[in-house]
């Protein structure tokens, strides 16, 4: 897909690190799948990535966290 931050590269797929900020939390998950634009590197979570990097940073929140750090892949292993 195009762009539509940059409008110029096209996503492919890869990871994205994705922070999310919320109060006096700060919420950190690496290796988040995405599709990455190959040139201003802006990306996009499918429906399933994004539930899954909103449920982590809740729990995390939840938990009274002020700096959490996940990796996503050991995040989603049973």
């Amino acid at each position: 897909m195009k762009c539509v931050i940059c409008r110029n590269g096209d996503t492919r797929s890869g990871t994205a690190t994705v922070t999310l900020e919320r109060n006096r939390a700060t919420i950190v998950i690496r290796e988040v799948p995405a599709d990455v634009c190959e040139n201003c590197g802006e990306y996009y979570l499918s429906e399933d990535s994004t539930t899954r990097v909103c449920e982590l940073a809740e729990e995390a929140a939840q938990q009274g966290v002020e700096i959490e750090v996940l990796h996503y892949p050991a995040a989603t292993a049973p």
